[in-house]
């Protein structure tokens, strides 16, 4: 495209846009005002590459500075907003990331899969992955007929802010590598569920995989589940920079990155209920009904299913209607 074109195509966008960053207009829209602010940096990214010696790169920088400012400006969130971002911003997102969310998933199964093939296979493949220290002590708790005897090893409050910690920083390393494509964020979702596949075959073999089982999934329904969703934040990531489409890498990078990271500020609440479980109902498995376990396990699955993958389909449906 020659200059005189790109200019005469986009000129009246960039008046119409001059006008409302100088408040010549007397009522602009948020949302068209943010789209037009994406669609300017489109533009002087393309004048930049295209034609970087044309005045037309500093008027369009000019004025992107200026759009920034007003964007960003004194910006207050309405007191509903938490609210906003809950019921419907977040549930668009998840909508949005379906497939992001479906490679995540299948991923983690396999390798689950993978690891206790293997740990079945070759003794020592448990130790390879999770580690002598924590295979030995395993043992040892299994001989004194208390097999999940880990998960109260620690003060539970002391145990909460750990687990709560370390989950959502796991979770975060699964998204951040998305930076590095999406074979990133899948190397960190395929050794979770390795790990997750031959700590389960390590206690079939001991016959306490259903013991085993209910203890894990008493926290882990919710855990497991945004550790595969966080997964598919980082596919999100990493999709946006390897294949921008018609978007400039860098916008297109900018948006994965925003995408992404509602997902994981959505998750953390999840977190925090995970850990609690964990920390303070886990610990008492041994002396929990069967029923009482499966009802949390079951909440905790209608939960997870609920809000991520049915509300979101109602919440897509409804703005898609209006």
């Amino acid at each position: 495209m020659k200059e005189i074109t790109f200019i005469n195509t986009n000129k009246k966008k960039w008046n119409t846009f001059e006008d409302e960053v100088s408040g010549k207009l007397a009522k602009v829209n948020p949302d068209e005002l943010a789209d037009s602010f994406i669609q300017l940096t489109d533009d002087l990214s393309y004048a930049r590459t295209f034609f970087p010696e044309s005045n037309i790169v500093p008027y369009l920088n000019s004025l992107t500075s200026k759009a920034h400012s007003l964007i960003y400006r004194n910006k207050k969130e309405k007191s509903s907003r938490l609210k906003h971002f809950f019921t419907t911003e977040l549930p668009l997102a998840v909508y949005a990331a379906q497939k992001e969310f479906l490679w995540s998933l299948t991923i983690f199964l396999i390798s689950a899969t993978i690891g206790a093939v293997s740990a079945y296979a070759d003794a020592d493949f448990l130790r390879v992955i999770l580690g002598d220290d924590y295979v030995n002590m395993t043992q040892n708790n299994i001989e004194r007929g208390d097999p999940m005897g880990v998960y109260g090893n620690m003060d539970e409050g002391v145990m909460f802010l750990y687990i709560t910690m370390n989950n959502i920083c796991v979770s975060f390393i699964v998204f951040i590598f998305g930076m590095l494509t999406p074979l990133g964020t899948g190397l960190h979702l395929f050794r979770n569920g390795i790990m997750v596949g031959s700590f389960l075959a390590f206690f079939a073999q001991k016959s306490l995989l259903t013991v085993s089982t209910l203890a894990i999934m008493l926290h882990g329904a919710i855990e497991l589940s945004s550790i595969v969703l966080a997964g598919g934040a980082g596919f999100i990531l990493g999709r946006s920079m390897l294949f921008p489409g018609t978007y400039p890498r860098k916008t297109a990078l900018v948006a994965g990155v925003k995408r992404g990271t509602k997902i994981m500020i959505g998750l953390a609440p999840f977190f925090v209920i995970a850990g609690f479980i964990e920390s303070f109902v886990t610990r008492h498995y041994n002396t929990m009904s069967m029923f009482t376990s499966l009802a949390i396990i079951t909440v905790s699955l209608a939960l997870i299913i609920g809000y991520f993958v049915i509300y979101p389909q109602i919440i897509n449906s409804k703005t898609t209607n209006n």
